[in-house]
């Protein structure tokens, strides 16, 4: 969540800059080209006006007025010098030409009036009595353009010649690109502070949604004590946090009321249930012979609704412990554990194997995971027929350690598979099998509570896969 929103964050200021920066971009380009015209059009205009009388002499030549006067000339060698002059400082070609075509006084000399492309059109408009359009404007990659611009000359009202300018836009594209580049630095500069204020952003808005999605995965997986810690952030996700500790209490309140009510109800019901078993005893001695069964039927039915009740009472208990897992030798307790249960599978003529590495450490709770164990080796004997194999072994992995039980007994089908460990829930195949169906219930709860898990599995060819997972190293 915090790269998506901090990519979209990103994205945004991106665009943005770029919604700034590329218009700032051709201002800048237009801005600098028309620095670059108007001074052109300063040069033209200073021309036309040092531009002598013989520049009309075509235009009134008609009207029979009389030609220019013998100081001219000196004055058309001084504006050809200074048109070379020009030409030399600004690298610049311009040119003054009479309305007929012929130069007056041009740099470099073997200059002539443009007649097509953009000069011509602008000697065109020059010719009409108007300064020429502006130019088209110059990128950085359009190093074939030149600035062209043309001036008309009149007198007494009449177009008598043009200035014609045509510079080259090295310069001017060199300006324009250094121009950029420090723009592009500015909005580099720029991103760069925006992304580290969409970091801070990010962190500071999601900070009390990490540490309420920890809370939540920390009572999902068993640990209701679990709470938000006050944080900062935004004032609706702090109030957030403090609604989701008041519903957490509830949440525990009401489930520690279901388990005080189950834990009570089978501790209340205990005392009635062997007052009743007695009066039965006593019953039965006063009946005459032959009722036996109907006493042995009462009594089994009796043991059975105290077996009922005990693990009722145990798997309240085992929902509300608060196990603190710590390290521990999981092999070594496993081990161990067989060892306990085998006088009965010797009993029942059923062989229990223990293969697995001599020591596997382990994140868990060691009771809770011992009676857990318990419960899956009382399950595997019960169903396992004489003269057949519990295994019992342990695998160790990257991030965990697992107790794989293996019994020979009958099995489950994939859709008993699906409700094994489920309260109360035993197979149609398994009813005449004494228990409650609350065993691997409470092993499952007891491995939740230290931060483990229970899985089934089916075994080759025959039977049952237990496995009792938990982690290598504390979880976060």
């Amino acid at each position: 969540m915090r790269n998506r929103l901090l990519g979209i964050l990103i994205a945004l200021m991106a665009c943005v800059l770029a919604a700034l920066g590329v218009p700032l971009a051709y201002l800048i380009a237009s801005s600098e080209q028309s620095k670059v015209v108007v001074d052109r059009i300063d040069d033209a205009a200073r021309f036309a006006q040092d531009l002598p009388t013989q520049g009309r002499a075509s235009a009134t030549a008609v009207k029979g007025e009389p030609e220019p006067g013998p100081g001219d000339g000196g004055r058309l060698h001084a504006l050809s010098s200074e048109a070379a002059r020009y030409r030399e400082l600004y690298g610049a070609r311009i040119g003054v030409f009479q309305r007929d075509g012929s130069a007056v006084a041009v740099a470099p000399d073997d200059w002539r009036a443009p007649a097509e492309g953009p000069g011509g059109q602008a000697y065109r408009e020059a010719l009409a009595g108007r300064r020429s359009h502006n130019p088209p404007q110059v990128w950085p990659w359009t190093s074939d353009r030149t600035l062209t611009v043309a001036l008309p000359v009149v007198r007494d009202g009449d177009v008598v010649a043009v200035v014609l300018t045509e510079s080259p836009t090295g310069p001017l594209r060199a300006r324009i690109l250094h121009r950029w580049l420090v723009l592009a630095g500015g909005e580099a500069l720029a991103m760069m502070v925006a992304i580290l204020l969409a970091v801070r952003l990010t962190g500071w808005v999601l900070r009390p949604v990490r540490t309420l999605d920890r809370a939540t995965h920390d009572i999902a997986t068993g640990r209701l004590n679990a709470r938000v810690a006050p944080s900062g952030g935004p004032p609706e996700l702090r109030r957030l946090a403090r609604s989701f500790n008041d519903m957490a209490d509830h949440v525990v309140l009401a489930i520690d009321q279901q388990r005080a009510f189950v834990a009570d109800a089978s501790h209340q019901l205990r005392n009635p249930l062997a007052a009743l078993l007695l009066r039965v005893e006593l019953i039965g001695m006063a009946l005459p012979e032959g009722s036996e069964e109907e006493i042995a039927a009462v009594r089994e039915e009796g043991a059975r609704l105290a077996r009922v009740l005990d693990d009722l009472l145990g798997l309240a208990t085992a929902e509300g412990s608060r196990p603190e897992p710590e390290p521990v030798d999981l092999a070594a307790l496993v081990r161990t554990r067989t060892d306990a249960w085998q006088p009965l599978a010797d009993r029942r003529q059923v062989r229990l194997h223990w293969q697995g590495p001599p020591m596997a450490h382990a994140w868990a709770d060691p009771i809770g995971f011992g009676s857990a164990l318990d419960a899956v080796l009382d399950n595997a004997l019960k169903f396992s027929p004489a003269d057949s194999t519990v295994r019992v072994g342990l695998t160790i992995t990257k991030d965990e350690v697992t107790a794989i039980v293996t019994d020979a007994g009958p099995g489950l089908t994939e859709e008993e598979l699906a409700r094994v460990g489920d309260r109360f829930w035993r197979s149609s195949r398994h009813q005449n099998v004494d228990g409650s169906g609350l065993g691997l219930s409470i092993a499952r709860t007891l491995l939740l509570a230290g931060g483990g898990d229970l899985r089934f599995a089916p075994a080759d060819p025959h039977g049952l896969r237990v496995l009792l997972t938990v982690p290598r190293r504390k979880r976060s």
